[in-house]
C-alpha cells in the first residue's frame, strides 16, 4: 500500500459518507411515522422543511420541537481480503440524537402571509469499528454532525394554491480516525500509526414549495431543495507515526468541497373518509453531482499529495407511502414505508458506512391531551439485505448488512 494513499483515503472515506448513507429524513415525526411523506399535506410547522408552501395553510403560529435516537449497527464478513481466513465483525453500538425546532405560521388571523424558522438536522450519524478490525486502514471511527437554519416565507395565493420558500444555511463537523500501515519496533497491529481528521463544513442553498388544495379530500405538493456545496476550509489532519516518518506525514490542513444533492419531490394526499389520510411521495435525488472528490493539502511531501478520486454516484427515485388514522379527537395513529435505493455504484462502497438499498418501515402516534397541544411519538426500522461490495480505490471488499432503529418524541403547540 502506498504511503501517500493512507492520508488521502482518510479524507476520501469520510467524504463519501457525508453524502448518501448519512442523509436523514427525520425532520417531522408525523411525517416520519408516515414513511417520510409530507409534501402534500401541511400537518404542522415541520412543513417548513417538507413543503414551505404549506406554511400559509396553518391556523395560527405554532411552536414545534422534536428529538430522536438513532441506533445503527453494521455487520461485516470477508474471506478474500484476509487470505484464506474468514473474518466477521460488527460495528460498536452507538446512539445519535438528531433534532428539529420550528416556529411559524400566518402573521395574523386570516392573513395570507406566513413566516417561520426551521432548525433541523439533515445529516448526522457515525460508525465505529474496533480499532484493530480488518478495515482499520480505511476507517476506525467516523462521526458527522450537520444542522440547517431555514428562515421561510409563505403566501396563500388562493384557496387552491399557496407557495413558499426559504434560504438554507448548513453547518457541520466531521471527525474521522484511521489506522496507518506504518509502525514502530513492536510491529503491525501493536503500534500502528494513526491519522485523525477534523473539519468544519458550511454551505448555502434554498427550499421551495407549492401546495395545492384541490378538494377538501385531495391535496398536492411539489417541492425542490437545491444542491448545497459544503466547503471545508482549514480542516486539520494529524498523524501519529514513528519519528522517522514525521517529516513524511506532517500535521497539516486541508480543504475540499462536497455537493449535498438537490431533491425534487411530488406528493399526493387523499382523505377518502374523515378519519383516514393517505399520502404518497416520490423523491428524486440528484446524486450524480457527486462524480469525483478533490482533496487539497496545505503541505505536500513524498507521502502526502493532493488527491482526485472518482465517485460516480447515480441519481435515485425513492417512493414513500403513509397513512394517518384518527381514532378519536384525542388519538391518531400512523403507519408507512419506503424503499430507498443506494446511489453508490459497485466498486465504490466503503466501510465507513457501507450504503445499500434500504427497506424502511415506520409507525407512530399523536395525542392531544389539551387544546392546541400535541404530543408525537414515532418509530422507524431500516435494514439492508446482505450485499457483497468492493471499495476498489482502497482494495477492500466484503459482505455487509446494516440495520438501524430510530425512535422519536416531539411536541407542538398552536397559539
Amino acid at each position: 500500500m502506498k504511503k501517500h494513499f493512507l492520508a488521502a483515503s482518510l479524507v476520501l472515506s469520510a467524504f463519501s459518507s457525508f453524502g448518501a448513507a448519512y442523509q436523514l429524513n427525520l425532520q417531522g415525526l408525523r411525517q416520519l411515522a408516515m414513511g417520510g411523506t409530507g409534501a402534500a399535506w401541511p400537518w404542522d410547522a415541520s412543513t417548513i422543511y417538507y413543503n414551505p408552501g404549506g406554511l400559509a395553510r396553518l391556523h395560527g403560529i405554532q411552536v414545534y420541537a422534536s428529538a430522536l435516537a438513532i441506533m445503527p449497527s453494521t455487520g461485516f464478513a470477508n474471506q478474500s481480503t484476509s487470505g484464506n481466513q474468514s473474518t466477521a465483525t460488527r460495528s460498536i453500538d452507538q446512539t445519535f440524537v438528531p433534532f428539529s425546532v420550528y416556529v411559524g405560521g400566518p402573521i395574523q388571523q386570516d392573513s395570507k402571509f406566513a413566516v417561520g424558522m426551521g432548525i433541523y438536522t439533515p445529516a448526522g450519524m457515525g460508525l465505529k469499528w474496533d480499532d484493530n478490525w480488518l478495515g482499520k486502514y480505511i476507517v476506525q471511527d467516523i462521526q458527522l454532525k450537520a444542522v440547517c437554519f431555514q428562515p421561510t416565507i409563505s403566501y396563500r395565493i388562493s384557496d387552491l394554491l399557496s407557495v413558499g420558500g426559504g434560504f438554507v444555511y448548513t453547518t457541520g463537523t466531521l471527525d474521522l480516525k484511521q489506522a496507518m500501515a506504518v509502525h514502530g519496533q513492536a510491529g503491525p497491529n501493536y503500534d500502528d500509526g494513526q491519522a485523525k481528521l477534523h473539519g468544519t463544513a458550511s454551505g448555502v442553498g434554498f427550499n421551495l414549495g407549492v401546495q395545492m388544495r384541490v378538494r377538501e379530500y385531495l391535496q398536492l405538493g411539489f417541492t425542490y431543495r437545491s444542491q448545497i456545496n459544503m466547503s471545508i476550509g482549514s480542516g486539520t489532519a494529524e498523524f501519529t507515526v514513528p519519528a522517522s516518518l514525521r517529516s513524511t506525514f506532517p500535521n497539516t490542513n486541508f480543504d475540499s468541497q462536497l455537493p449535498l444533492p438537490q431533491v425534487a419531490t411530488i406528493g399526493i394526499g387523499v382523505r377518502p373518509v374523515e378519519a383516514l389520510t393517505i399520502q404518497f411521495d416520490l423523491n428524486y435525488t440528484g446524486w450524480n453531482s457527486y462524480d469525483s472528490l478533490r482533496i487539497n493539502f496545505k503541505d505536500h511531501t513524498s507521502g502526502l499529495k493532493d488527491m482526485h478520486a472518482p465517485r460516480q454516484y447515480k441519481n435515485t427515485l425513492t417512493p414513500r407511502i403513509g397513512a394517518n388514522y384518527k381514532i378519536s379527537k384525542i388519538v391518531s395513529v400512523m403507519l408507512g414505508g419506503a424503499f430507498d435505493p443506494t446511489p453508490v455504484k459497485s466498486g465504490f462502497v466503503s466501510p465507513d458506512l457501507p450504503d445499500g438499498n434500504r427497506a424502511v418501515i415506520t409507525w407512530g402516534a399523536a395525542i392531544k391531551p389539551l387544546r392546541g397541544f400535541t404530543i408525537l411519538a414515532s418509530f422507524e426500522s431500516t435494514s439492508t439485505s446482505v450485499h457483497d461490495e468492493s471499495y476498489d480505490y482502497g482494495g477492500f471488499s466484503g459482505a455487509y448488512k446494516t440495520q438501524a432503529f430510530t425512535t422519536g418524541l416531539g411536541i407542538y403547540y398552536n397559539f
